[in-house]
């Protein structure tokens, strides 16, 4: 019976510290815009990464995703992993990691069209099956987006729980001969995030990524 009541214990005992390491634990998606002149802004995304892979924890979940034709979609995940709780195994995880994304960088073709909405689907879906703490997508993109003929995106986002974050919004050709246009594409995301319950922010100043994780 004693021995009994001591199994009990030591399994609540680590019920809930699995429990607590999983409140505390971060889940990021990362896209990243492949289409046109963008794509000549992608060293700037892989600065970003490393950056992400240096500040993570064990038990931190990390996706990077490429935004093209049609972003709903599994096979757009370049890499993915969750940092193993043994410091020695998740760096190898990091550099690994790391590996797979400069071979992605140098080797990325331009995408014609920028489905940014099948991304941010697909972010939302695979976040909340790893279900972790707290939830960032983060939107590496000039948020315009272009859909190819037959693809229809008129689905809410749910993103409760959500923190969305624009990274690296440049201003394109368009907007620097009319401002609103680019006002204009940067509020119909905040409005779109905000509807389905997330929050959402832009940070352009690449320099304070420390505020990916300031909310």
């Amino acid at each position: 019976m004693k021995k009994l009541f001591v199994f009990v214990i030591i399994t609540g005992l680590l019920f809930v510290s699995c429990t607590d390491t999983k409140k505390h634990a971060k889940g990021i998606y990362m896209l990243i815009d492949t289409s046109g002149t963008y794509s000549m802004e992608l060293k700037k995304a892989q600065s970003i990464v490393n950056y992400l892979l240096g500040t993570l924890h064990p038990g931190d979940t990390l996706a990077v995703a490429r935004i093209d034709t049609g972003s709903f979609s599994e096979k757009d995940i370049v890499a993915k992993v969750m940092f193993d709780a043994r410091p020695s195994v998740a760096n190898s995880q990091k550099r690994v990691f790391k590996k797979k994304i400069d071979k992605f960088i140098s080797s990325v073709k331009s995408s014609s069209y920028t489905d940014i909405s099948g991304g941010i689907l697909q972010a939302i879906e695979y976040l909340n099956e790893v279900d972790p703490g707290t939830k960032y997508i983060l939107i590496f993109s000039d948020l315009k987006e272009e859909l190819a003929k037959g693809y229809v995106r008129d689905v809410p986002f749910e993103l409760a729980g959500f923190n969305v974050i624009a990274l690296n919004v440049t201003k394109l050709r368009s907007d620097n001969l009319d401002p609103k246009e680019y006002l204009g594409r940067v509020g119909k995301w905040r409005v779109d995030v905000g509807k389905g319950g997330g929050n959402w922010r832009v940070i352009n100043d690449l320099e304070r990524l420390d505020n990916i994780f300031s909310d």
